[in-house]
């Protein structure tokens, strides 16, 4: 039975205590039924944002979009791999290892957060958008500015909820009888078209509600929703609803996954529109011209300087956003992640929860990224997948890219490493002496992304100098604690680490992160819109007329000048030419470099996860085996090091199952119309 409270005092008292109730979906409290208590409540100001913030609180531990694996381990895909907490399985700590995560072994409890806190904070917001109007000490621009806030966290809620679970229930918008059974209320799931519909037009509205107060926050609102937020969600979203996953779904899971009635909730018709749909949504965030891709001045001297990109006739002699002569490459994307920009400073940084994780946010990941002899964990890596998705400088293909995996093109990994005259004379910059030339002449993401073997830690912030500047090498005899070690966790099953999102000044001294600058969680970026827009439009072979959000008409088509609008910004702050008019002119082929693009440009944030599951590559990415460096190796065999081999620690596989995340056994019990994932179990 569910309880009843609506004593007022409960209701003013516990409005700072919302998200501590750990009770699960329809055993919730009543969310202040009482009429007069509602009317208490919203009309004051100062109760009403308590109301909201308490909304977003919601947003953190597992709804997190970027964070260490003790939250989501969605960040973890055939990008990244963590290698700590593979010890026995403890369900109390509600933590995976990483072979459980991606074998696929996690139960229908596992990491079960999102479900509770999502449906919790999606009535919530319901009941704030419903009230907020009786407020007496606000105008009625920031009325409909909180409406629109509460709104965004509402559909942003579902969103969380549809791209983990899938097609979910999508609850009514008006009050519900919570004295009635459970039967009664059982709610069944949405198709997928319907939840994505729900989310767009939502956002859709609390773009056109804050309009007048949210299209700049300010330095205090950083990690509040604006009106570009909302429209971002919507293009995401509505990018989802064209993928394959979604539109024109006709594999064997996709029968199974149906309502109590048997109805599909994945189309199995393809639509097209859908494409031109996603697109003019991420064109609407574009034509806002409120959001660029951040980029640092070229220096030409200096300890610092810039690694020049070779030259290219179309982009090394111009001026940013044309091309990079003015710019530092590996600096600009860098400092986009690594704290050096707060939240409102940072023009590409389009939704994010700031740096308020209570823990494993960013700052935690950065500290299972830095080497032992700094004191971290050294446990986050990445594969050699990723490596030889990356660039060389000229835009080319690594010698010998992808070729253990059965996808080489019959070139040879570069042998040899940098000599002390090398480094000296300058050449192979920003490598140091005893570096593998595999690692030679790579784009500048690269740099700023991978800690390869014997490259430099800066960690300017460690107490003893002796400790700043260091070059770390991964070979099983490191003698600082960096390499191979079978008695315990702190070693790179790949041989190579991650630098995204580290800092120079960040260092960990032990038992607190105190030396870790902040920062901000890259939830959306204009990157990915960019991007989003160029795939989308690819995907179209005839025109259509998309209204914008403001009312007047896009004509949209896979336009090449278009595509190059999306593309072009992302390659030319990489320092990487553009591509090539035969590969515009070739959809597939273009298909091909814009899933690369991605998996280089939003490596560690997130996406790949998911990525993969929209555009139905997971069975294959996800099922071959994970490479990497030979950390079995010593620094006298360096050539076995560095030869790729596959990793017997990182277990790798696919299910039909995995497409999407369990629901919790709980929730079907007392939900009688809600129906489980193909592949997981109704009971106990």
């Amino acid at each position: 039975m569910i309880m009843k409270r609506n004593k007022l005092t409960y209701i003013l008292v516990s409005l700072a205590l919302l998200t501590s109730c750990k009770k699960e979906y329809l055993e919730s409290d009543q969310y202040f039924k009482d009429r007069l208590t509602i009317e208490k409540v919203f009309k004051s100001k100062e109760y009403s944002e308590q109301w909201l913030a308490h909304i977003f609180e919601e947003f953190k531990g597992e709804n997190a979009d970027v964070a260490s694996k003790g939250y989501t381990p969605h960040c973890f895909a055939d990008d990244m791999f963590y290698g700590d907490r593979d010890k026995d399985y403890d369900p109390s700590k509600n933590e995976l290892s990483y072979n459980m995560f991606k074998m696929g072994l996690y139960t229908e409890n596992d990491k079960q957060g999102t479900w509770v806190q999502c449906y919790r904070g999606i009535r919530n917001a319901s009941t704030f958008i419903h009230n907020i109007h009786l407020n007496t000490e606000m105008s009625e621009r920031e009325i409909n500015d909180y409406r629109g806030q509460a709104r965004f966290a509402r559909a942003y809620l579902y969103w969380l909820l549809l791209r983990k679970y899938g097609p979910i229930p999508i609850l009514p918008d008006t009050e519900v009888d919570y004295t009635q059974s459970y039967d009664d209320l059982a709610i069944p799931r949405n198709t997928y078209d319907e939840c994505v519909d729900f989310i767009a037009n939502e956002m859709l509205l609390a773009a056109q509600e804050m309009q007048e107060l949210g299209m700049l926050r300010g330095q205090d609102g950083s990690a509040r929703p604006t009106v570009g937020a909302a429209l971002s969600v919507r293009a995401k979203a509505l990018l989802y609803g064209a993928s394959p996953l979604a539109n024109g779904n006709n594999a064997g899971f996709a029968a199974l996954l149906t309502d109590k009635q048997g109805n599909r909730l994945l189309s199995s018709q393809y639509n097209e529109e859908k494409w031109a749909r996603a697109a003019a949504a991420a064109r609407d965030v574009i034509e806002l011209g409120i959001y660029r891709l951040y980029t640092v001045a070229f220096q030409a001297t200096g300890e610092d300087a810039t690694v020049v990109p070779p030259y290219d006739p179309n982009f090394s002699d111009k001026n940013w956003p044309e091309g990079w002569a003015n710019i530092d490459p590996e600096k600009s994307y860098a400092r986009v992640f690594d704290g050096t920009l707060p939240a409102s400073g940072n023009p590409e940084l389009i939704f994010t929860r700031g740096n308020n994780q209570l823990s494993e946010g960013v700052d935690a990941m950065v500290i299972h990224q830095l080497p032992r002899s700094a004191t971290g964990w050294n446990t986050h890596g990445l594969t050699q997948k990723l490596v030889d998705a990356y660039y060389m400088n000229d835009g080319t293909d690594v010698p010998g890219k992808d070729k253990e995996i059965g996808r080489g093109n019959g070139s040879e990994r570069v042998k040899g490493y940098v000599t002390q005259e090398d480094y000296e004379a300058g050449r192979y910059r920003p490598l140091l002496p005893g570096v593998s030339l595999q690692y030679a002449n790579r784009e500048p993401r690269f740099y700023a992304s991978v800690a390869f073997n014997g490259s430099m830690w800066k960690l300017l912030n460690e107490s003893q100098e002796r400790n700043r500047n260091q070059q770390v090498f991964y070979y099983r005899d490191n003698d600082k604690g960096n390499g191979f070690n079978s008695s315990n966790a702190y070693w790179l099953r790949t041989g190579i680490g991650m630098k995204k999102f580290v800092h120079p000044n960040d260092t960990y001294e032990g038992g607190n992160n105190a030396k870790v600058v902040p920062k901000a969680e890259p939830a959306i970026r204009y990157a990915d819109i960019l991007l989003m827009y160029a795939e989308a439009l690819n995907e179209l072979n005839g025109s259509y007329t998309i209204p914008s959000w403001r009312g007047t008409n896009y004509t949209i088509s896979r336009d090449i000048a278009e595509m190059q609008r999306g593309i072009r910004p992302v390659r030319i702050r990489a320092g990487l030419p553009d591509y090539s008019a035969s590969a515009y002119s070739n959809k597939d082929e273009l298909r091909k470099l814009i899933k690369r693009e991605r998996f280089i440009e939003l490596m560690g944030e997130g996406q790949r996860y998911y990525d993969l599951r929209r555009w139905m590559d997971a069975p294959e990415e996800e099922s071959l085996p994970i490479y990497g460096c030979n950390v079995l190796m010593n620094e006298s065999q360096r050539d076995l090091f560095h030869q790729p081999v596959a990793v017997w620690a990182l277990k790798t596989t696919f299910s039909d199952k995995m497409w999407f995340w369990p629901i919790k056994h709980s929730e079907l019990k007392r939900n009688k119309n809600l129906t489980q994932n193909p592949g997981w179990t109704y009971n106990d």
